[in-house]
């Protein structure tokens, strides 16, 4: 359903516009005679850029590896350092995946190298958790961590092509093990400390590491969770694991200053574990930097495994790093200097998102802990405000703050009013992802955060490690609309027949290659598996699995996951349509929506089931109910109107925080979900189980 609105939300001043690096972009292409995207009062016409950039993808992407001066070996004695931009454009889903589409062949890089640019004294990373700021690291102090630990990774014999894995909070360990690890060519995987023994095992049994980085411990909610234990279970299931380098985060890490007593002998680290600082050797060589093809391995990536194993998603450097630069300096305009946080776990790929901005030579603001505790500042005063993340914005004065939907819909229902309550004046992007953010949302931001900033809702997937949708610096925000399509990027909608359409919803699509394809599924002999998952659909073009809707304003709605989209008497609803009207309501903190399918007395059709989780001490009504069904009948349509509302203790979830609507869809049918260690709550949905209020029949 389109999102009407007279005017945008958002229009950055003509004084803005002139500074971002998109503009500059398009002015040195218009320069050159390669296309006219600027109109004579300086504006940027980002369709007309967008259209060059899919249109020609050899000369675009050349363009962002030169303009962004990826380091990297030539393969001839001068001019560039490739024999071919891209070969295979035609083979978007080849039979054998080793046949194309390859990008910069034969050029050589590393990934760890173009993150390191630098090795001076400016900020690289702060650190916060729950107390506040505990740690920074210059890039200096980075680049002299990172040697250290390479040296010790080689001396364990890891190599080219080993992976190595991370079972850790966002720290800045996680960032040092990644880059040494990617500086000698090996393979990093990570999964965040919230994953039990078995979701753990799922993921880095079918990749096998030689090494495993963890920690003793995390904190969450004000909460110490031990990990010793847990960790001890995991290395006795992977007999593969050579080392374990244990990080003393909770028992005595870097906010205490120490490490814990080991003189006693108890602690249960497994036999083959060393200690962090204990395993590091004081002095090491040079960091050294193994160059390697432009699609050599840098990481594996996990699907949520909800409905089976993890699939791994193996994911080359050189097509993850121009990516990522691509969105980081065009589309988020993040330039030197800046100081740029977003909200994630090691186990969610805005994490691997995140650290690539050090090759911006920008500050990376990591943060461990609930979103949604009061901040050190606010705690002395007193006050229970929820306001961790803003008093951090404050202090760090971050300019791009990232973080999900679903963290803006409750700041709003906690009644968090930042730009009143803090000094957040050097902010000047919000990004928001993980699920559709609702148009009630952008009007919070803009009255309740800051009304002079680009709010740009972003989408794309683990699938791909970047974005199919993105903010536009030099563009307006609509209320409710993703601002553009990427660059590079062919994003369509299609029809059931596969038919292009615009202003109505449907499958998104990509119709052209691009660099951060993945370059394989791990153990997928033939990319069968690779395939099935994106190509099975429609023939030559990949579908993303979400629903979508092309708007006049050439941005983006949508609407969720076109396997939960609901379909009550042949009309298909995308999920969003419905959370958007229904967690408006101050009662509701969140919710759940599925189709059940039941028998009428002529035929056989879908219904739509609403499940609700209200505030502490509240009962779910007839008259709620009718509040609810009211909001969507008038909002949405009556085709959105759930049959059936119910109240329910709590909402099972993946680890990295999305609800799961598939699973609770299995549990209503009877039938079993198959990997409930996928989940962060598994016990959630028992809740949903024999529910009187679902009967089969309508």
């Amino acid at each position: 359903m389109t999102i009407t609105a007279e005017r945008p939300l958002w229009t950055p001043s003509a004084e803005r516009v002139s500074r971002t690096q998109i503009l500059a972009l398009a002015r040195r292409l218009q320069a050159a005679g390669v296309v006219h995207s600027v109109d004579e009062r300086g504006s940027l016409d980002y369709e007309t850029l967008w259209r060059w950039s899919v249109a020609e993808p050899a000369a675009f992407w050349t363009e962002i590896w030169r303009s962004c001066g990826v380091i990297s070996t030539p393969s001839v004695p001068a001019g560039d350092p490739w024999q071919d931009v891209v070969v295979g454009l035609d083979r978007m889903a080849p039979p054998d995946p080793e046949l194309g589409p390859r990008w910069f062949a034969g050029a050589r890089l590393n990934f760890a190298e173009n993150l390191m640019r630098r090795s001076d004294d400016r900020e690289a990373i702060v650190a916060w958790n729950e107390e506040g700021r505990y740690r920074t690291l210059t890039y200096g102090e980075l680049y002299g961590q990172v040697a250290r630990v390479a040296s010790a990774l080689r001396r364990e014999g890891v190599g080219v092509g080993d992976r190595v894995a991370g079972y850790l909070p966002n720290i800045p360990e996680a960032v040092i093990a990644m880059l040494a690890t990617v500086s000698l060519g090996a393979i990093w995987s990570s999964c965040s400390p919230d994953f039990g023994v078995r979701g753990v095992v799922d993921r880095f049994g079918q990749i096998e590491p030689k090494v495993l980085f963890a920690a003793d411990g995390y904190r969450y909610a004000d909460k110490e969770i031990d990990l010793r234990t847990r960790l001890h279970d995991i290395v006795e299931a992977l007999p593969g694991i050579g080392r374990v380098v244990v990080v003393p985060y909770v028992r005595g890490g870097p906010s205490r200053g120490e490490e814990p007593d080991r003189s006693s002998g108890t602690e249960p680290i497994p036999r083959i574990g060393r200690w962090w600082g204990d395993w590091l050797h004081a002095d090491s060589p040079p960091l050294a930097f193994t160059r390697l093809p432009f699609d050599h391995p840098v990481y594996i990536l996990y699907s949520s495994g909800t409905t089976g194993l993890p699939k791994c998603m193996v994911h080359g450097a050189g097509g993850t790093l121009l990516q990522h630069l691509k969105e980081h300096r065009l589309h988020t305009d993040i330039a030197g200097g800046d100081r740029v946080f977003y909200f994630t776990t090691c186990g969610w790929m805005m994490w691997n998102w995140l650290v690539s901005v050090l090759a911006s030579d920008a500050t990376i603001v990591l943060y461990d802990g609930a979103p949604l505790v009061p901040g050190p500042r606010s705690r002395r005063r007193g006050s229970v405000a929820p306001d961790i993340l803003w008093e951090m914005a404050e202090a760090e004065r971050v300019n791009v703050f990232g973080t999900s939907a679903k963290y803006l819909a409750l700041s709003e229902k906690e009644g968090l009013s930042p730009c009143r309550t803090h000094d957040i004046g050097a902010l000047r992007t919000i990004l928001s992802t993980g699920s559709p953010l609702a148009p009630s949302s952008f009007d919070y931001v803009y009255r309740d955060v800051s009304n002079d900033v680009c709010l740009s809702s972003i989408s794309g997937g683990t699938d791909i490690v970047s974005c199919f949708a993105l903010g536009n610096p030099a563009g307006a925000v609509w209320r409710g609309e993703l601002q553009v399509r990427g660059l590079g990027m062919a994003v369509d909608v299609f029809d059931a027949d596969g038919k292009p359409v615009w202003g109505v919803p449907g499958e998104l699509v990509c119709t052209r290659p691009f660099p951060s394809m993945p370059i394989a599924f791990w153990n997928d002999p033939g990319g069968r598996a690779y395939r099935a998952a994106y190509f099975d659909r429609f023939p030559g073009a990949w579908q993303h699995g979400d629903w979508a809707e092309i708007t006049t304003h050439g941005g983006l709605i949508i609407t969720g996951r076109s396997d939960a989209t609901l379909n009550p008497s042949g009309v298909r609803i995308g999920t969003a349509e419905i959370y958007r009207q229904v967690e408006q309501l101050p009662e509701i903190v969140e919710s759940l929506v599925v189709g059940q399918d039941i028998a009428t007395a002529t035929d056989r059709d879908v219904r739509v089931v609403l499940f609700v989780r209200l505030r502490s001490g509240l009962t779910l009504d007839d008259a709620m109910r009718a509040r609810i069904r009211a909001r969507i009948r008038e909002n949405a349509s009556p085709h959105h109107v759930p049959k059936v509302i119910v109240q329910v203790a709590d909402i099972p979830r993946t680890i990295s925080g999305k609800i799961t609507e598939l699973a609770v869809r299995e549990v209503i049918h009877g039938r079993p979900v198959a990997n409930i260690d996928a989940l962060a709550n598994p016990d959630a949905l028992a809740l949903f189980a024999n529910l009187p209020e679902l009967s089969p029949r309508d």
